[in-house]
């Protein structure tokens, strides 16, 4: 890929990462490794019919499936009509499991789509509890309603409900509501501005602090809508401080002792930030992808 030194994107990183840059460039242009993470929702008897079966598995991250770089997995239907594995981002899965879902909890994904995290979540309430997934875009929201159509059971779907608010709205008007909310929030996403180059001409620096002040605004409203005790999830797949420790910080600096920041659990081929973890594909071949922990106090 062609791509000039001397642009502004690649010249506003290289101070942020210094030496590690042209590694780090380098690996978001290449393709990234993937999951094929198994439904659980659609058991399947017999695994050595599934041509997914004999992709090679790591402990660290149980149920899925590695697809080696390069290569492709198709999800196939079972005999329940339901799709047998979703492809995604490793971190991705890691980033729904932090969140630690409990059997009955109420659960918000507050910008949903399109679903794979929504249907890690879905899978750990069991038999109880509910999850909105939600999503403003209309486009991304269809997505996200197929999604769960093709991966989830109808006697479980009851229990699902797909919203298109404003993020921002679930703080006004549901405070103290939920056991767990997921905020994988929009964000700058430099892998894919890299890949199209209209974004890279639009890039610049004060795009990344507009985003970081919606990501604060969405946090907090997050922080209003979780029950005392209760968690959210942080996340970007932002290698931008900006978006990701920074919005922590501000967080912390303003509520004080209404939040309490727990250590997120460091997953296979993550590294620790200042409030985080984040899945740098130069380290780990895959992300990029932040995410933190916090508890309502």
């Amino acid at each position: 890929m062609e791509f000039s030194a001397s642009h502004p994107f690649y010249k506003h990183f290289e101070k942020i990462y210094g030496a590690r840059w042209p590694k780090l460039f380098a690996a978001l242009v290449t393709s990234e490794q993937q999951v094929a993470r198994q439904n659980n929702l659609s058991p399947v008897v017999d695994l050595q019919t599934k041509k997914w079966s004999v992709l090679p598995q790591k402990p660290e991250l149980p149920g899925c499936f590695w697809i080696p770089v390069g290569e492709s997995c198709q999800p196939e239907r079972n005999t329940d009509e339901l799709l047998d594995v979703y492809i995604m981002d490793p971190a991705s899965v890691m980033v729904a499991r932090a969140l630690n879902v409990q059997a009955g909890d109420r659960v918000l994904d507050m910008c949903a789509a399109p679903g794979g995290k929504s249907l890690v979540m879905i899978e750990a309430l069991q038999e109880e509890g509910e999850i909105f997934c939600n999503d403003l875009s209309p486009e991304r929201r269809e997505r996200l309603k197929k999604v769960i159509q093709q991966y989830v059971p109808r006697s479980i779907r009851d229990r699902v409900w797909v919203t298109g608010k404003d993020g921002v709205q679930f703080g006004l008007k549901e405070p103290d509501s939920f056991d767990r909310i997921l905020l994988d929030a929009p964000c700058s996403g430099e892998r894919h501005i890299l890949e199209n180059k209209a974004a890279q001409d639009e890039w610049s620096p004060r795009r990344t602090e507009h985003l970081a002040s919606r990501q604060y605004s969405l946090l907090s409203a997050a922080l209003l809508a979780v029950r005392s005790g209760g968690r959210i999830v942080y996340s970007t797949c932002s290698i931008s401080p900006t978006e990701n420790d920074e919005v922590v910080r501000k967080l912390l600096k303003k509520k004080k002792e209404a939040v309490k920041l727990l250590e997120a659990p460091l997953g296979i081929g993550g590294e620790r930030t200042e409030f985080g973890v984040a899945y740098l594909p130069d380290q780990c071949g895959f992300g990029p992808l932040y995410f933190a922990v916090i508890e309502k106090s």
